[in-house]
């Protein structure tokens, strides 16, 4: 019998370990005073320059003015909160998409400078390392595209709402744009009486004056910066109760409101369902912020999920289809949101175990076969791999395309992967393995080499050999207990499978 996993410490712990090793192995990049201002990035394979070495975020607050019109920037102020693990002559931020008007590290004047996407702050005196600073960044946020750039501010019909996935909360506000540096977050809007504005965690206050109102939120739990969201419009915020007395609220246009609450009303039980299998939700809330847009996909930023109306609305897809991907992101506030990939070749984690509850959900509720499912993508596995790279090394987006990494590979091609686990290790041990990993990982950052060995331990011998070829190899290994099970040569994928990548991320993941 493998031994129940312990909870690991904590992960502030985990994330300022990770966050020394990263200054150290850059050190020698840091900017020297007087030297021109670069770019840099904590070495992740797929976006290189995203992150920044020698600080770790502790909280972010983010102040928006909407001033009542999605065609006009927003003045912003942010504020950061950070532990240097690293003797800072300069700091570097992500941002790239703003007009900065001013900065201040600890209270007073820093020069600043961009080098790529990267803001570049000069505080007077050098930061050393092991203490705290703060960053205070005023600046606008611009919900115009930028040109060849995908993410950011969401323009609806009415207001605005933000997709950040996978590098694009640098266009809306200066951060350390990784998912390896989780923070807190507290988020103020300001915008015109007859708007309402909803952002992550739960709202601590609302402040009327002259005309504006301004509402505020708080996380209670900490989250990448591409999880981030925030609604403004003309909206309605409907309230339900979850298991165990969970807050859920959704925020959907006002007038699409009745339509949209045959679908709303099924979100608790989801919650139960997904509870069911991998424990309790690991946040303080839940809900759909259901947006009058048409993007192509749909989002799990944590705690309020990003959909199109017209999912709902429309006639495409049949009900239990629409209801598989609402799991799909329900699950990820598990797997994506509390537990986040240490490194974006890390997604498999992710689009990969949200796609299977997706999947397991269609079958138990809906009668849909998951062998079924498993079968067809294993069809298609050897193609995906040739096209997107394998599940754990997907390979690198086009230029301008950042969302390319959002592929078929790890969606149900990763699906493939946890279905070829439980096969070789029996659904007791996979099932122990699912619950042991987002309690092991809550509110911190994974790898996949986390997964083989927590995978090994729960299984009691070396999976690192039977992974390395599902996770790594170029062709799809054997699948056990299906001898007969053939990977096509050719061919194109079916509609349903398009489909199924289109809904889940377009992209931009899901």
């Amino acid at each position: 019998m493998p031994r129940t996993p312990l909870r690991s410490q904590g992960p502030r712990l985990r994330r300022r370990t990770a966050a020394a090793l990263l200054a150290s192995a850059v050190s020698l990049c840091l900017v020297a005073a007087g030297a021109p201002a670069v770019p840099l990035g904590v070495g992740d394979r797929l976006f290189p320059y995203l992150g920044n070495p020698g600080y770790d975020v502790a909280a972010y607050d983010l102040a928006f003015r909407y001033p009542g019109a999605n065609t006009e920037p927003l003045q912003a102020v942010t504020t950061i909160d950070a532990w240097t693990t690293a003797d800072l002559d300069r700091v570097n931020l992500d941002f790239a998409h703003g007009t900065v008007h001013s900065v201040q590290v600890d209270g007073r004047p820093a020069a600043f400078a961009d080098a790529g996407e990267d803001l570049v702050i000069t505080p007077e005196e050098p930061v050393s390392r092991g203490n705290w600073m703060r960053i205070t960044v005023w600046h606008t946020s611009d919900p115009a595209s930028p040109k060849g750039r995908e993410g950011g501010w969401v323009r609806t019909a009415d207001g605005l709402a933000m997709a950040n996935q996978a590098d694009a909360a640098h266009l809306v506000f200066p951060c350390n744009d990784h998912p390896s540096d989780k923070a807190l977050f507290t988020i103020r809007v300001t915008a015109p009486d007859d708007h309402t504005a909803v952002a992550n965690g739960l709202p601590t206050d609302v402040d009327r004056s002259g005309g504006t109102t301004t509402w505020t939120y708080r996380t209670r739990h900490p989250m990448a910066t591409e999880l981030a969201q925030v609604s403004i419009g003309r909206s309605t915020v409907l309230h339900r109760t979850g298991p165990r007395g969970l807050p859920v609220r959704d925020v959907v246009p006002t007038e699409h409101r009745a339509a949209l609450e045959p679908w709303l009303q099924k979100t608790p039980d989801q919650i139960a369902w997904m509870e069911s299998k991998v424990g309790a939700y690991p946040f303080e809330t839940y809900g759909l912020l259901v947006a009058d847009a048409t993007t192509g996909f749909e989002l799990e930023t944590q705690t309020l999920a990003l959909f199109e109306r017209g999912l709902f609305t429309g006639s495409s897809y049949p009900k239990w289809y629409v209801e598989s991907i609402m799991v799909h992101e329900l699950a990820h506030q598990w797997f994506g949101d509390s537990v986040s990939p240490r490194a974006w070749s890390d997604l498999w984690l992710n689009e990969g175990h949200a796609t299977w509850y997706e999947a397991l959900y269609a079958e138990e509720k809906a009668g849909k076969s998951l062998e079924a499912r498993m079968k067809a993508a294993y069809g298609a596995s050897d193609r995906w791999r040739a096209s997107g790279g394998p599940p754990a090394a997907p390979k690198a987006p086009k230029p301008g395309q950042k969302i390319g990494i959002f592929r078929p590979n790890v969606y149900d091609g990763a699906a493939l992967v946890l279905y070829a686990l439980r096969q070789e290790i029996g659904r007791p041990a996979f099932e122990r393995l699912e619950r042991f990993w987002v309690d092991r990982h809550r509110d911190g950052t994974a790898t996949t080499g986390d997964f083989v060995r927590l995978a090994s331990e729960v299984a009691g011998r070396d999976l690192g050999g039977f992974l390395q070829a599902w996770l790594y190899g170029e062709k799809t290994p054997p699948m056990p207990g299906h001898a007969g099970w053939k990977a096509a040569r050719g061919g194109k994928d079916t509609a349903a499978m398009k489909r199924g990548a289109l809904v889940r991320g377009a992209g931009v993941s899901g």
